[in-house]
């Protein structure tokens, strides 16, 4: 059974996807509450589906929120984790880390997957912000980060909010290294 083309405006499976995958394949217990947070395809989603206690994603543009549904991931639509309450376990994201200028953006939902501001780290930030709040005591994130994005600078926004974070996988594609970062709350700042 081959799956449903996919419409022109959701992120499509990539090196990106294939690299979070990896690295969630490796962290995923089968007793984890897993989010994805931006699952576009849901090819994550449906990746992990059976690995653990329950997977929920998450997706901003209703043409993902369809293409997921149609791999059998429960899916809502919202943005980043507004209306969403945890705690989950283990939480995904291959976030917009684009360095994109305001000239360059595109009026479409394609572009809020791409489109990580001027700094590409406009959409990481408010990710880290609001993570601790739905991340259980004990559990990880896995956050993708591009070289363009400024991996040092990633680090400084989880260190603000009170995230510890090491980087587990690293691939050259195209021009940029990605990053794999497993982030967890720092001993300091569990509640």
């Amino acid at each position: 059974m081959t799956a449903a083309p996919l419409h022109p405006e959701v992120y499509p499976v990539e090196e990106d996807t294939l690299l979070l995958l990896e690295a969630a394949f490796a962290e995923v217990r089968s007793d984890d509450r897993v989010l994805e947070v931006g699952t576009g395809s849901g090819h994550i989603a449906a990746s992990l589906g059976g690995r653990a206690a329950r997977v929920v994603a998450l997706d901003l543009n209703p043409h993902a929120v369809q293409a997921a549904r149609a791999r059998g991931v429960e899916v809502l639509r919202t943005d980043l984790f507004a209306g969403v309450r945890g705690p989950f376990d283990l939480v995904l994201f291959n976030p917009p880390y684009l360095p994109t200028m305001p000239d360059e953006r595109l009026d479409d939902w394609l572009e809020y997957a791409l489109d990580g501001g001027t700094d590409g780290r406009r959409t990481i930030a408010r990710f880290l912000n609001d993570l601790p709040r739905v991340l259980a005591s004990g559990g990880r994130a896995m956050l993708l980060v591009s070289s363009l994005t400024g991996p040092g600078e990633v680090a400084r926004l989880a260190e603000a909010a009170g995230l510890s974070g090491r980087a587990l996988l690293e691939r050259r594609i195209e021009g940029e290294s990605l990053f794999v970062i497993r982030l967890e709350r720092r001993a300091d700042r569990d509640d």
